[in-house]
């Protein structure tokens, strides 16, 4: 019996899909609470450059964590090779950049774009920084380890709104999706490797 926690013939779409719909949850709160969204979201080349630049820490951080033999890092790793390695192996990287970028615009709309100011708005920008990144850390608590993690990186990407002295939800978007992007990458790498070396 297949006990992989996804179908690998609906990975693509649904993943795409329920990324998706976190944009359509952040623009119905929005409206709810009568915050925008998409307030703080302006295109300019120097925060697309900035997205980039800031992209590289993550990275660097997601490649030591790979050479770090400690148990609770090792259990990490070995969840997200056996949950996205069977699916991720199957696509081209065209579709892992597609599925990324989504996953960066949208959940960087609901909790940058919509949770941290409307927090903020009511209890400090320091509140909104920290609460809605704790609660970004909690709805990826695959592992305790891994939801701290993720705590400090939502306020990583936080934080890099302000980089340029004023506030663009586009920086977190660019370092979110090209983030995912690369660790999808080196990921679905992994995976293969270790079926060629179990063929052996």
């Amino acid at each position: 019996m297949d006990k992989s926690f996804f179908k690998f013939e609906q990975f693509f779409r649904s993943a795409c899909l329920f990324e998706a719909s976190l944009s359509v949850l952040a623009i119905i709160i929005g409206l709810i609470a009568n915050v925008n969204p998409f307030e703080n979201l302006h295109f300019s080349e120097i925060a697309i450059i900035y997205g980039v630049l800031g992209t590289a820490p993550l990275f660097l951080m997601f490649i030591s964590l790979e050479k770090i033999q400690v148990a609770h890092v090792s259990e990490i790793k070995d969840l997200l090779l056996k949950t996205l390695g069977p699916s991720l192996h199957q696509y081209h990287w065209t579709d892992l950049l597609i599925l990324a970028a989504i996953a960066g615009f949208s959940e960087e709309l609901l909790f940058r774009g919509l949770l941290q100011p409307w927090i903020g708005h009511s209890w400090g920008p320091m509140a909104g920084l920290i609460i809605s990144n704790l609660i970004f850390g909690l709805v990826h608590a695959a592992t305790p380890l891994y939801a701290i993690l993720a705590t400090l990186v939502g306020i990583y990407f936080g934080l890099s709104m302000e980089i340029m002295g004023e506030t663009n939800l586009l920086v977190p978007i660019i370092i979110h999706g090209l983030y995912d992007f690369l660790a999808f990458i080196v990921l679905m790498r992994t995976y293969k490797a270790s079926l060629e070396s179990s063929n052996f």
